[in-house]
């Protein structure tokens, strides 16, 4: 048998057939295959005593992050990788029990001297090619816990920025935003318990983070505020692991919240404030939320520094426990170093608690006193050991190294890309085959090589040429804000309109003629910037894709779209076709203003009727005011007007209306579109004039009763969620609720 002392190119993945390992690694036992000798070597333990009372030395703490990883790292190194990850507790593997180590692992390259923590971290990325576990089902595709690696995916994709990092992550996180978006509740929540919270939303937030695509952090914000609702105890300012412990007390008689259970739920705040927007609609929501629970749980704080198992019955459990221990501590410190929670208060907790934490790193380097997996407290002995603690003891150890210098801004940006050299020393490349022997053979594989270099199609090259063109952002006064009014008949006669919040249009004549029937119909668009773009969009023939401004997604068909009107009579509402004539009043200023008219239409065999109408929408205004006069020539009695929203049906279900006679207003919350988010509309009348609701197949509709050849005015409005001023359904309504509306129709 060949001596450990000496491993093949292929057993160790390095750049030379043979080297010997350094002196001493033997004893601690041979790598696993494919394992670099250089992740068995555990640096020299550094002092790891820490005053309590005092901040300390920033290279101590780096010192103690870089031994712990090393000691880490090696253990690791040691242990087979199973080809079933789920149930591995101390090998590389894809699972949460990993992956928690690497989100720690991660955040210390950043600062590290030693290159092998992210080489590390590289090759086991590369070991799973960026994927997770769980794709034999649709619980398991959703499942939180293999979602965790993501971060160390997304790691990698910013320091390399390369795409097929980050491919396999986004596609498993498009897959769960209908579910997290869907609009009917369920019985079942997607994150279900407690220790889900660090999982997965911090992945999802950095996701938006890094494409600026904020739909992650949408989809993140509607479950973690269905799992705090039913999870959160506002009494206690504390989390239950999950449904099954809402009755459950413990021997003393007192509710059973786990320590590392809070912990999850405070580390995952943290890391998911971080990514989060400063205009982010709901971040005082999540800020509230971390004052709180970090609040109470330093309350909890045992005098020794560290929490116990059990954090309302600590005699129960009466042992220190680390891995809730380092996460409470972690939060403590990030909210410290972020400027959200006081320092004179807390950075007494953390020192002590820091303390305490290396007063249970053991002999080989690995962190102690780490309560096993499982889902509540237990006992654990001071010998335990686990790679989620250890991920906490470096997350803590980051947030400890910084906490002699000022408040940091939030959002925490992402790291800076490496350089090809960094990148080049610290991506492990796989060995030549082993058939490669001699000479003249190692010669003809270098030639292949070399060919396979020069004759491969490169990407880079071209600057990777997209099929999606994206609109070249306006320079000079084409990128002032302003409101337009735009008649294009390169569009077939339509009539486009926006300001620095909404974008709409309605169809003209040449429409009607070229795909009849079409109709009179609103259509919205999603819009995120603040000049016009609907324009420089149209230039495109595929104007329903995003490239990067916003896009038209939003099918009229044969409604009233968002706000159009019609005759309601015999319990059947009568449309007019498209418009007929226009005449542009004010466009590029403070307010967009036109006007256009209908030909006549029948109601019935009873009556036909007109219509004059003109739109105003100013700067600043979500909301489009119109003026609407109708004639008819063969009846002066009152007409009834349909107001009408177009109806919406999407996997995620079919939205939520609300009628509001007394305020004279219709809402509708369109369910969200899988790839291009939600819609909510309102229109508004005078209440005085308003008879009612009523609904065809194709619309909800507000009942208005008008008098020919009167004018009334009437608004309509609406917020895209992925938009620039309304990220939510209840952010509209605030929106709808704070907005004055003027039905005087002689203004």
């Amino acid at each position: 048998m060949r001596s450990i002392k000496r491993l093949t190119m292929a057993a160790a993945g390095a750049a030379t057939v043979a080297f010997a390992l350094p002196a001493g690694v033997a004893a601690q036992g041979a790598p696993t295959f494919g394992m670099e000798p250089a992740w068995q070597v555990v640096p020299a333990r550094p002092n790891l005593v820490f005053a309590p009372d005092r901040i300390p030395d920033r290279a101590a703490v780096l010192r103690a992050a870089d031994y712990v990883a090393a000691a880490q790292i090696a253990d690791m190194a040691r242990h087979p990788l199973p080809l079933s990850t789920g149930g591995a507790l101390d090998s590389a593997a894809s699972n949460w029990v990993a992956a928690t180590f690497y989100v720690g692992a991660a955040r210390l390259a950043r600062v590290s001297s030693q290159p092998e923590t992210l080489r590390f971290l590289t090759a086991t990325a590369e070991h799973y090619n960026y994927a997770m576990r769980g794709a034999r089902s649709g619980k398991t595709m959703l499942n939180a816990d293999d979602i965790a690696i993501g971060d160390l995916y997304q790691e990698l994709y910013a320091r390399r920025r390369q795409d097929g990092v980050l491919m396999p992550l986004q596609q498993r996180l498009d897959y769960s935003i209908p579910h997290l978006m869907r609009t009917e509740e369920t019985p079942a929540l997607v994150w279900w318990w407690c220790d889900a919270l660090f999982m997965a939303p911090p992945v999802m937030a950095r996701m938006s983070a890094i494409t600026g695509d904020p739909k992650y952090l949408i989809a993140m914000d509607r479950e973690w505020r269905r799992t705090a609702g039913l999870l959160w105890d506002k009494q206690q300012r504390l989390f239950f692991r999950d449904a099954r412990f809402l009755d459950r007390t413990s021997a003393n008689g007192a509710p059973v919240f786990w320590s590392r259970g809070n912990g999850w739920v405070l580390a995952g705040l943290a890391r998911t404030i971080e990514a989060m927007p400063a205009d982010f609609a709901g971040r005082n929501y999540y800020l509230d939320l971390f004052r709180q629970l970090a609040a109470r749980t330093a309350e909890l704080q045992g005098r020794d520094g560290l929490w116990r198992a059990s954090l309302l019955d600590p005699a129960a459990f009466p042992e220190p426990e680390t891995s809730g221990s380092g996460l409470l501590l972690y939060g403590i410190a990030w909210g410290v170093n972020h400027g959200l929670l006081p320092r004179n208060r807390y950075v007494p907790a953390v020192t002590r608690g820091w303390a305490a934490l290396n007063r249970h790193v053991l002999p080989s380097g690995l962190l102690g006193a780490v309560q096993k997996t499982g889902d509540q407290p237990v006992a654990t002995a001071a010998t335990d050991v686990g790679l989620y603690g250890t991920g906490a003891y470096l997350l803590t150890a980051m947030e400890v190294a910084d906490l002699a210098r000022g408040a940091a801004a939030l959002p925490v940006p992402q790291p800076q890309a490496d350089s090809e050299q960094v990148i080049a020393s610290t991506t492990p490349q796989p060995p030549a085959p082993r058939t490669v022997t001699g000479d003249a053979e190692r010669a003809r594989r270098a030639a292949e090589m070399t060919a396979t270099a020069a004759l491969a199609y490169d990407p880079a090259v071209l600057g990777r040429p997209a099929t999606i063109e994206p609109l070249t952002p306006p320079t000079g006064d084409a990128a002032r804000p302003r409101a337009i009014v735009h008649y294009a008949p390169e569009r077939l006669d339509d009539i486009l309109w926006e300001n620095d919040k909404v974008a709409l249009r309605i169809y003209g004549p040449a429409l009607e003629a070229k795909e009849p029937p079409s109709g009179s119909g609103i259509d919205v668009w999603g819009k995120r910037v603040r000049w016009p773009f609907m324009q420089r969009q149209l230039r495109f023939p595929n104007y329903h894709v995003d490239r990067g401004e916003g896009l038209d997604f939003y099918d009229v068909g044969g409604s009233r779209g968002a706000g159009a009107l019609g005759i309601w009579y015999g319990n059947k509402l009568w449309t007019s076709r498209n418009w007929a004539t226009h005449r542009v009043l004010d466009t590029g200023g403070k307010v967009a203003r036109f006007e256009v008219t209908y030909k006549p239409w029948p109601v019935d065999v009873v009556r036909r009727v007109w219509e004059t109408r003109s739109f105003a929408l100013p700067m600043g205004s979500h909301f489009t005011r119109m003026v609407s006069t109708l004639g008819s020539d063969d009846s002066k009695q009152p007409l009834v007007v349909g107001i009408g929203i177009g109806k919406r049906k999407t996997a995620a279900g079919t939205g939520r209306v609300v009628r509001d006679q007394a305020n004279g207003r219709l809402t509708f919350h369109e369910p969200a579109d899988p790839g291009h988010g939600a819609v909510s509309i309102t229109v508004a009348a005078d209440p005085a004039t308003v008879v009612g609701f009523a609904q065809d197949a194709d619309n909800y509709l507000m009942l208005v009763r008008v008098q020919p050849g009167t004018p009334f005015a009437y608004y309509t409005g609406y917020g895209w969620d992925r938009g620039l001023d309304v990220r939510s359904a209840a952010d509209w309504d605030a929106l709808v609720a704070g907005t004055r509306f003027d039905f005087d129709a002689g203004r």
